[in-house]
């Protein structure tokens, strides 16, 4: 079990898990070792709440696919355990980070003070250029 919140959990039946050889430099250990975790998590066929899915699928990230399956790939450490609490560990921070509750942005107009620093910044610009002028 996956412990998201006090209220929600995910069975590990739900979660998919496959070992894998992991990549770059590491020397005989990376070549023969199957360290590596690829895990995989339906979001439409899970058990989370709705309000769940619905964020997650809105999330723009480039670890849920169109179809809604959220893949993560861990090979930072050397033994598969690491690896897979760190998988495990990545996937809750992504479901608990949905829960959060976003700020609304409210429009705000620049102070007066920032308007003439910007004003005098364009016009000492212009004045620079104006010397890189052809002399006559």
């Amino acid at each position: 079990m996956l412990h998201i919140s006090s209220h929600v959990l995910i069975p590990d039946s739900e979660i998919q898990l496959h070992a894998m050889r992991s990549q770059g430099a590491g020397g005989q250990n990376v070549n023969k070792v199957s360290t590596a975790i690829h895990l995989q998590f339906d979001i439409k066929a899970s058990s989370l709440p709705p309000f769940y899915k619905q964020e997650l699928l809105r999330l723009r990230d480039s670890r849920i696919s169109q179809d809604g399956i959220i893949t993560i790939k861990a090979q930072q450490h050397r033994t598969q355990e690491r690896n897979r609490a760190d998988a495990l560990e990545r996937l809750c921070l992504l479901i608990q980070s949905v829960a959060i509750p976003r700020k609304t942005r409210r429009a705000t107009k620049p102070t007066k003070g920032s308007q003439t620093r910007r004003i005098d910044s364009k016009k000492k610009q212009g004045r620079l250029k104006a010397l890189r002028g052809t002399i006559e």
